[in-house]
């Protein structure tokens, strides 16, 4: 394990750019992994040539997603306020604070999953599940999200906990256990221990293997490092907290966990609204967006390894160096964001053809569906660099504990421009028209949130006294 001097030379002093590289590159490739293995449930289930399956994977990604709303409230709101609390060498409350994320995760799954259980059908019906695809979306979310809701939620939880006092190499290697086991889990269940038929199953149930080992590797990592690092995992170690910081912890994630969820919110729409176009738009929505995920993945990463090094030095004084680190990491993202689209564009037809095979099932609705794919994906490709631009600036205000300006710009990104952009250019253009909505959106919410951003900095430095 890394010493606390390694840990501050990493905050204070290492160049930006291998800064950055040192946090982000570990996230990046947990996250590849995570991807990999949520496209893997996704191929496995495809070579069924069943399209009702993978319908009913994409209902079910929505309320998947609510689990990252809640692993970011807890995680990120912690997390950031705890790197803010190192930045002013304030470790008791840090650790007051990191005990404090931990059970509130706990609590906040523990509650999810009673709620799920009770509105299980018509959640599932609202979301756009059809007569074809209920019981498969039922079969998933019982095994992934009513009995795996905690480790998933204090897994990720822990790992944001973790990089935010500089172990990011420690929470990569446990999510990325997580996502390396499902995939060796996945045809296991899938093709050798479940009769045919029982694939959707298979495929949950080694989600929650993989997610529960995952879980229970990092809770040991915090506790072995807590006595070094501003973490911990005590109960008793929550006797004390302040006031002050959970309303640190709550002033961030919240509008964290609301960003996720209304982005959750909009998936909600789009599935309803391509579903009344038919099972295999939906099907082949579900496909780009599975795909959509690995420019989204790589640049998440970025996010969330530069979150905590702006976090210290905004809380430190060295802005500076946190500017740096904020330009720095937005050339990484813009960079990605564009190879991803070129590829995108030249590829679109065997990524589609990766997750639907041709040679089992109805093959005409497969052909159908793969057709749908690679038109949706070569249209919501160009939002890539808009959705990079929307995820740098809001992870840029929640290190800088700016909850309120991630809020608004939660807010205004998808209830002001992409859902009411949805109705409108689907009732212009059909399906394709609903497609590009998310490039509309994108770089609508893309522009305001550049702007909140420029007047939170602009406010901070006058606030500081720069020049």
């Amino acid at each position: 394990m890394e010493t606390t001097d390694t840990k501050k030379y990493l905050f204070e002093s290492m160049p930006v750019g291998a800064a950055i590289r040192t946090m982000a590159i570990p996230t990046i490739i947990s996250q590849l992994i995570n991807l990999l293995y949520g496209l893997v449930d996704t191929y496995f289930i495809g070579r069924t040539g069943n399209a009702y399956m993978i319908a009913a994977t994409t209902v079910t990604f929505t309320i998947y997603m609510i689990d990252i709303s809640f692993a970011n409230l807890c995680g990120i709101g912690g997390g950031s306020h705890i790197a803010r609390l190192a930045g002013q060498n304030d470790t008791g409350n840090a650790k007051k604070l990191a005990a404090f994320s931990v059970y509130l995760a706990i609590g906040v799954s523990l509650l999810y999953s009673l709620i799920i259980l009770v509105f299980l059908d018509p959640m599932l019906r609202m979301l756009g599940a059809s007569d074809a695809t209920l019981g498969y979306a039922r079969q998933y979310t019982i095994f992934v999200m009513i009995i795996g809701n905690t480790p998933t939620i204090l897994s990720l939880t822990l790992a944001h906990l973790l990089r935010s006092a500089g172990y990011s190499k420690q929470a990569s290697i446990g999510l990325s256990m997580g996502g390396v086991l499902n995939m060796i889990f996945d045809p296991l269940f899938m093709f050798v221990i479940l009769p045919p038929g029982n694939e959707v199953i298979g495929a949950a149930v080694a989600t929650l293997l993989g997610n529960t080992i995952s879980c229970i590797y990092l809770f040991i990592i915090v506790k072995k490092v807590s006595d070094k690092a501003p973490l911990s995992v005590k109960f008793s170690d929550m006797k004390g907290i302040r006031k002050e910081d959970i309303n640190g912890l709550f002033s961030v994630g919240v509008p964290s966990a609301i960003l996720t969820g209304l982005f959750d919110l909009a998936n909600i729409f789009l599935n309803a609204l391509m579903a009344a176009h038919g099972d295999l738009q939906l099907a082949a929505i579900g496909i780009v967006m599975k795909a959509e995920r690995l420019p989204n993945a790589i640049n998440l990463g970025i996010c969330q390894g530069m979150l905590p090094i702006i976090a210290y030095n905004f809380t430190s004084g060295n802005r500076e160096r946190m500017r740096n680190v904020i330009s720095t990491a937005r050339i990484y993202g813009l960079i990605i964001s564009v190879l991803c689209l070129i590829m995108f564009i030249i590829c679109a037809s065997p990524i589609v053809k990766i997750f639907m095979s041709t040679k089992a099932g109805n093959i005409q609705e497969t052909t159908a569906t793969i057709t749908f794919g690679i038109l949706f994906l070569h249209i919501r490709c160009l939002a890539s660099p808009f959705q990079f631009l929307n995820y740098h600036t809001s992870f840029c205000m929640q290190a800088m504990g700016n909850g309120s300006g991630t809020f608004i710009h939660a807010v205004v990104r998808e209830i002001v421009f992409y859902i009411p952009f949805m109705f409108l250019l689907d009732h212009l253009w059909g399906e394709n028209g609903l497609a590009s909505a998310l490039i509309a959106g994108e770089a609508a919410g893309a522009a305001f949130a550049l702007m909140i951003l420029h007047m939170w900095l602009k406010k901070t430095k006058e606030k500081q006294g720069e020049i």
